[in-house]
């Protein structure tokens, strides 16, 4: 089996996400919930039962194929740091982490699929994809489901569907979502409109970390919220048709503030390139907001094409968990601000300024206008 170290020093390629739908999206990721039948559900479970749980299932889940040299551990083995880098690298859920005896994870040593053993279900396990890849991550996924259950007794109903604990799980059991990078409608103040009308079609919209965490770089997950009478290959079409949309209209967005208003966009990207490439003290909501300019920048042409998979890249390394394992101790946060503007610096160090004045960038200031700021 794969050490923690060796996981980690690999990371997924969907961790640079990718310029698909113009760099609006990033990850696609589904997950299904499946308990034992016969077990009561973890939540309720004695910790006897927790235990046996996790004898059938992990033993299933390391035999798949695609689960060859994967990580496996159980959480108790884990140090609080390590499990909140798994966290942040979207491969354990917070509720998760928080859990100890009886949870595990099990990670395929790429990190396309992760499974969660004993978090609020029995079994949670998901597929990560980047881009706008939703159905090519369900139709993997769904083969390990096959897999798994031709040796473990899942708990169905024929009028429910696989029985969960959380009622808004029942049916498929499936949640399928997509992770965003929309600067344009923010910026353009279109936001709030656009999520409304993703709220009325009945998907959710959540930040960074899922379910009860907030919007951080621009950053946004949409999720289906029903599970019940709908087939899986429905809710992602659905679901696909949606992201689509909501891409053309980022686009749209980023295309209206060039026209309308270039030299504030070339303002905000050039600001951030400064401050990241100078900065010798940065928080992290501070760090994200940046980057995220910068990613817009590089989605923009401003900067080389590789500058979005980089900022992609940053995201992830300059989270809390992820500096405190670089450094091999627990730090404070000036601590973490330091080294995370380190990081960053090292980083950016050749990346030059912004093209902000070639085709459709900012107009460039003419003289006349320099020698008027000049006098003033």
């Amino acid at each position: 089996m794969m050490r923690f170290s060796t996981l980690i020093k690999n990371p997924a390629d969907w961790m640079a996400g990718g310029n698909g739908h113009g760099g609006a999206v990033l990850t696609s990721r589904v997950r299904l919930a499946r308990n034992l039948r016969g077990l009561p559900f973890p939540g309720w479970a004695k910790r006897e039962q927790r235990d046996e749980a996790l004898r059938r299932i992990r033993p299933a889940v390391e035999g798949l194929p695609v689960m060859k040299d994967a990580f496996s551990q159980e959480l108790s083995q884990l140090d609080s740091v390590q499990k909140q880098v798994l966290v942040e690298r979207h491969l354990i859920s917070r509720e998760h982490a928080a859990r100890g005896d009886g949870s595990a994870a099990v990670i395929e040593r790429k990190q396309h699929f992760s499974l969660m053993i004993n978090e609020e279900d029995h079994l949670r396990m998901q597929a990560i994809r980047p881009g706008l890849n939703l159905t090519a991550a369900y139709e993997s996924l769904d083969g390990v489901d096959s897999q798994l259950e031709l040796e473990l007794e899942y708990a169905f109903d024929s009028g429910l569907g696989y029985l969960t604990t959380c009622p808004t799980n029942l049916g498929t059991a499936m949640r399928a979502s997509v992770m965003l990078h929309l600067p344009g409608l923010v910026l353009s103040d279109q936001i709030g409109q656009v999520l409304n009308g993703i709220n009325k079609f009945g998907f959710a919209v959540r930040g960074l970390y899922g379910e009860g965490t907030e919007s951080l770089g621009n950053l946004y997950q949409i999720s289906n919220q029903s599970t019940l009478g709908e087939s899986e290959s429905d809710i992602i079409r659905r679901l696909e048709r949606i992201i689509a949309q909501v891409a053309i209209h980022e686009q749209n967005a980023r295309e209206k503030l060039l026209e309308d208003d270039p030299a504030m966009v070339a303002d905000k990207v050039g600001r951030a390139y400064g401050l990241l490439r100078y900065s010798h003290l940065m928080e992290s909501k501070e760090a994200l907001n940046l980057l995220s300019l910068l990613r817009l920048g590089g989605s923009l042409d401003y900067f080389p094409s590789d500058t979005v998979s980089l900022c992609d890249e940053l995201l992830m390394e300059i989270q809390p968990a992820h500096l405190q394992l670089h450094a091999g101790r627990k730090l404070a946060a000036d601590e973490r601000d330091a080294i995370r503007a380190k990081i960053v610096r090292d980083r950016l160090q050749s990346l030059h300024s912004p093209d902000i004045y070639s085709k459709n960038h900012a107009p460039e200031p003419d003289s006349k206008d320099q020698e008027n700021t000049s006098d003033t």
